[in-house]
């Protein structure tokens, strides 16, 4: 009998799920998941009441490496930044937003809002 093991991107696809269920839970409202520009990839895009919150899922078996909301490193946030901007422009976006990061490692989920925000300038590009 053969059995397929999962590879890391499976893996990450049913964090993904996890953490949809886990923002479903909180009664943010799912807009776009994977959402994929020349800059890179969304991975939730939701609505939490009148914000619209721009997702990234970061998931860490350990916390050897340090915990999952530290690896959304600058550039990281820099490429989800250009993809929100791509977002907003494309569906004339004009309320307010921000960055959260769902963290899971273990059994553990943590939702970290704001957790990172654009230069003032940014958004003017």
């Amino acid at each position: 009998m053969f059995f397929k093991t999962k590879t890391t991107r499976d893996l990450g696809f049913d964090k993904e799920k996890e953490a949809v269920k886990y923002i479903k839970n909180l009664k943010y409202k799912i807009l776009v998941t994977n959402f994929t520009t020349k800059f890179g990839e969304i991975d939730i895009i939701a609505k939490d009441k009148d914000t619209l919150v721009f997702i990234e899922v970061k998931y860490r078996k350990s916390l050897c490496s340090g915990t999952p909301q530290e690896a959304v490193k600058f550039t990281k946030q820099q490429k989800i930044i250009k993809s929100a901007i791509v977002y907003i422009k494309k569906n004339n976006i004009k309320t307010n937003f921000r960055f959260d990061v769902v963290a899971l490692y273990d059994d553990k989920i943590e939702l970290i809002k704001s957790a990172f925000v654009p230069a003032d300038n940014q958004f003017y590009i």
